[in-house]
């Protein structure tokens, strides 16, 4: 199966700090590619955990003794740790999104490239598909999900276009999502409005900006003294939260602050916001849009 190369590879992991004893989990492990590195730091007492809900992601697996690959979404990261007897570990590393491979396999959908049905689960046991979205939303619903997932001004008409033509016809594949949204998709921006649409539904249809928070909250209590958080995100929504978290210990509102107007955020940031170079976008195109943030305990 065919898993481009791995995005801001040494950066990400350069930033988990990595002890040659320690525990480390890679919740989004896909081809293995930033696994595979952390595995080639760790001395033969290192651990290396790593989570993926995609069966797709389990022919990677990796064959090394101190490796252990959860076939589970990564927002049950603590329970499925502890079911290893791990309650602490020394860093922690997620590339979110879709994996490269998972938009090159046609037939799930994620893709507007191709005339496939409207799936784009991550999680192939997941019963909610994007067919089911389209389909079986209400317009308030469809619109609000185009609006805030995929930031779209157009939403409404969007939704009340979807809407209308399902009732004579039920919309089955991103070809004929294509064609009924045609009238709003004016050929300069055709691309980048579908990317906007096709985010929408995928993070509905997901939870991935839920899966995110849970994941982050949970952070805190999971890492040692020094441990590391290394996040790398590919569009704003996603990176706000991340930053937003990293910053207070919350994804919305202010800290609050004791008697002395001091406030007791759980992380701190390390370093400063790092962006894939131009030799990396050119030689792998879904680096375009990274951004690697990273924080350690308070």
């Amino acid at each position: 199966m065919n898993y481009h190369n791995p995005v801001l590879l040494h950066e990400s992991v350069d930033a988990l700090n990595i002890k040659e004893d320690g525990v480390y989990v890679d919740v989004t492990f896909g081809g293995g590619g930033h696994s595979r590195e952390i595995l080639s730091r760790l001395g033969e007492h290192g651990r290396l955990f790593a989570f993926d809900q995609d069966p797709d992601a389990q022919a990677n697996k990796i064959d090394d003794d101190r490796f252990v690959l959860i076939a589970e979404n990564f927002r049950y990261i603590s329970r499925f740790l502890k079911f290893y007897r791990v309650k602490k570990v020394d860093g922690v590393l997620a590339d979110l999104g879709v994996s490269s491979h998972q938009f090159d396999a046609a037939e799930r959908g994620f893709s507007t490239r191709f005339d496939a049905d409207l799936d784009m689960r991550m999680d192939q046991k997941a019963t909610l598909s994007a067919k089911d979205v389209v389909n079986d939303y209400s317009e308030e619903e469809l619109a609000d999900i185009l609006y805030l997932y995929g930031e779209l001004r157009s939403a409404r008409a969007l939704a009340k276009t979807i809407v209308e033509a399902r009732e004579g016809q039920k919309i089955e594949t991103s070809f004929q999502l294509k064609e009924v949204l045609k009238r709003h998709l004016p050929k300069a921006k055709e691309h980048k409005i579908l990317a906007q649409i096709y985010q929408a539904i995928r993070i509905e249809v997901n939870q991935e900006l839920e899966v995110l928070k849970e994941f982050l909250n949970q952070i805190p209590d999971l890492l040692n003294e020094n441990g590391r958080l290394s996040v790398i995100s590919y569009h704003s929504l996603e990176d706000r939260l991340v930053k937003r978290f990293i910053r207070t210990g919350l994804f919305s509102g202010e800290p609050d602050k004791d008697f002395y107007g001091n406030t007791n955020e759980p992380l701190k940031k390390v370093g400063k916001l790092i962006v894939p170079t131009q030799v990396e976008i050119k030689n792998n195109n879904r680096a375009r849009s990274a951004k690697l943030r990273i924080a350690t305990l308070k």
